[in-house]
């Protein structure tokens, strides 16, 4: 399979071409699977007009439907054509005035951190990382929001909202990453996990631990999980040129961004 060869750390450039084409393949074949699960799903989506979530100057138009529970390879086809969850509902943007919004994926077998990542990952040595089943109780809804209510004030948005609206669902098997410095809790990501594929679905922590780079930490630490347990793709959801929340996944190298119903490489910084 195609997870267990891209998944061997040390190939060389004939097995890591390989490893390319059979991606290749995989991409060709999801698509054709994406396109006939589309044909018997679609009219169960519907377009939910609303102020862009990202604070661009346009309305955003979510195409959306719910869902009860997915088999592991129908939520992976969702992935792979772009499409994120929001609780039981999956939705892509159909933004009339507006592209902003770019899905973005990596190989972690690929992934070559760079100064800055090396960097961030030696100052978070100290913290303890624990992946377990999601769950919600005061000390994530403290931490959830304080996070919130530093980061977007303007929207009102609450931890339990986003815990009972959001990131609890019946549809797929969700766990989060715990950071923990001394003990105390620093830092949550909400993540997805299937087969052969990691779904990044929202990471919150202490505002007062900016300085550690804990966004970069937790994407650094998702690639190392993936390639403990073998998985080929990890999903990143969204990245916004203009907005620096969503942009900075564009400094994992390489990464490939979803255009035209394909998955481009990208080796270099090119926005």
């Amino acid at each position: 399979m195609i997870k267990d060869w891209c998944s061997t750390t040390g190939f060389d450039e004939n097995m890591a071409s390989g490893c390319r084409a059979a991606m290749k393949d995989y991409d060709l074949q999801a698509f054709e699977e994406f396109s006939f699960l589309k044909s018997k799903v679609d009219s169960f989506f519907v377009d939910d007009v609303v102020d862009c979530p990202y604070c661009q100057p346009y309305t955003a138009t979510f195409h959306q439907a719910v869902f009860g529970p997915l088999n592991e390879r129908i939520m992976e086809l969702f992935l792979f054509a772009g499409y994120r969850r929001n609780g039981n509902s999956m939705y892509d943007m159909h933004c009339k005035e507006c592209s902003a919004c770019v899905s973005i994926r990596l190989h972690p077998h690929e992934f070559q951190p760079n100064r800055n990542q090396k960097r961030t990952r030696k100052k978070n040595r100290d913290v303890e990382i624990i992946v377990e089943p999601i769950k919600l109780d005061n000390e994530r809804i403290q931490l959830c929001d304080s996070f919130l209510s530093t980061r977007y004030p303007q929207k009102r948005n609450t931890a339990f909202g986003y815990y009972s609206c959001f990131f609890l669902n019946e549809i797929t098997d969700t766990y989060e990453i715990q950071y923990r410095l001394n003990g105390k809790l620093i830092g949550v990501s909400i993540i997805d996990l299937g087969e052969n594929w990691m779904n990044a679905v929202y990471f919150y922590f202490d505002p007062k631990m900016a300085n550690r780079s804990l966004g970069t930490f937790n994407i650094l630490t998702m690639v190392d999980l993936c390639l403990e347990r073998k998985l080929s793709y990890l999903y990143l959801g969204y990245t916004i040129n203009d907005v620096s929340a969503m942009n900075y996944k564009e400094n994992f190298f390489p990464h490939y961004i979803l255009k035209d119903e394909s998955w481009l490489r990208v080796d270099k910084k090119t926005r």
